[in-house]
Formats: C-alpha cells, sequence, structure tokens
C-alpha cells in the first residue's frame, strides 16, 4: 500500500523571526553615554568642592560669568534637542522628508551654539587665562569638554544625515537616528547642569 504523501511544514519558508541586533546598538550607546556622564560628574563634583572650599568663588579679580550669550547658548540648545526629537518621531512614522528637515535644522541650530560659544570664549580670554587659578582653569575645561562633545555630536548628526539623504532609514530601519538622538539628548541635557553650575551658581556663594 503507498504511504500518503506527508504535508510538508512551510515554517523553513518564513523569513527568520527578528533578533535583538537594534536593541543591542542602542544599549551600547547608552553605556556610551553612561561613561561620559560619569567624567561630566566628576567635572563638576571637582568645581563645586572648589567653590565650596574656597572663601570667594570665583575669587577676587575674576568676574562672574555674564549672564549674556549663555542664556541664549541654553535656548539654542534645548531648540536643538527639539528638532532631533521631531526628527526621530518623523522617521518612526516613515516620513523621510521630516527626517532630513529635522536633522539639518538640528545641524545648523548645533554649529549657533558653538559659534555663540566661540565669541564667548574669545571675550573671556581677554579678561582671564586658564592658568591664573582653579577657578578658570575648571571653567574653560569643563566648558571646553562640552563643546568637544558638541562637536562631536554634530559629526555623528551630520554622518546621520548624509546617511537620510541616502534613503538608509524607514519606519522599521532607523537605529542610527535612534542612537544619534540619544547622543545629542544627552549633550543637551549635560549643558542645563553646565549653565546652572558653571553660570548661575556663583551667585550663590
Amino acid at each position: 500500500m503507498t504511504a500518503l504523501p506527508r504535508e510538508v511544514s512551510g515554517d523553513h519558508l518564513l523569513p527568520p523571526p527578528p533578533t535583538s541586533t537594534s536593541d543591542v546598538g542602542y544599549w551600547g550607546m547608552a553605556l556610551f553615554v553612561a561613561t561620559e556622564a560619569t567624567m561630566f560628574a566628576m567635572l563638576i563634583g571637582s568645581y563645586l568642592f572648589l567653590g565650596t572650599a574656597n572663601p570667594g568663588w570665583p575669587p577676587p579679580g575674576i568676574e562672574r560669568p555674564k549672564l549674556v550669550l549663555a542664556p541664549i547658548m541654553t535656548v539654542v540648545l534645548l531648540s536643538s534637542s527639539g528638532t532631533m526629537y521631531w526628527a526621530e518621531r518623523s522617521i518612526k512614522h516613515g516620513d523621510r522628508t521630516r527626517l532630513r528637515i529635522g536633522l539639518a535644522i538640528t545641524i545648523l541650530l548645533g554649529l549657533i551654539f558653538l559659534a555663540i560659544q566661540a565669541v564667548e570664549f574669545a571675550d573671556k580670554l581677554k579678561k582671564t587665562l586658564p592658568h591664573v587659578h582653579a577657578y578658570a582653569a575648571s571653567f574653560y575645561t569643563i566648558t571646553s569638554f562640552h563643546a568637544l562633545h558638541v562637536i562631536t555630536g554634530l559629526l555623528l548628526l551630520s554622518y546621520t544625515f548624509v546617511r537620510a539623504l541616502l534613503g538608509h532609514f524607514d519606519g522599521q530601519q532607523h537605529l542610527a537616528v535612534k542612537n544619534a538622538g540619544l547622543y545629542w539628548h544627552f549633550v543637551d541635557a549635560v549643558w542645563i547642569v553646565i549653565f546652572t553650575t558653571l553660570y548661575l551658581s556663583p551667585r550663590f556663594y
């Protein structure tokens, strides 16, 4: 007696189940951000320790940071975080055009921030050099370290923008945008702490 043909399962023809590769990439960036946050915490902690240990902070002869350009820089950087969030939300919905616009505006705002900071540095260096006091050294070290992170973020955003122009992202595949956004939001959040610590707190010592 001839055996009936056995029904062949077609499961092996299905695409493989999704893996956690994207999650691994995201958490890799999150851990990197955490290590950078630790470095900022140590720098700002050192600044606060020096401030509370000295009778005058800034010391006599060194003026407090002016609240002229720094608030503008804060608004610019916070706005860039908003446009980055908009870009992220847009690509999640598959809107590549808004992603490109959001990335372009974010990059422009980041460049404006650096330009304003360069103007502030040029003015401050005319009055106080980094080596004259621990206060000056701390101020320039923290702000310069943050500026370096802004530059790094702009390079990351520029790379992501080029990929967006080439159509590499859609509603399902946009891990690079997510990672760039995480790093940029971190840079913005750190600036809020820096602004509060370096520009506002000396007025309460």
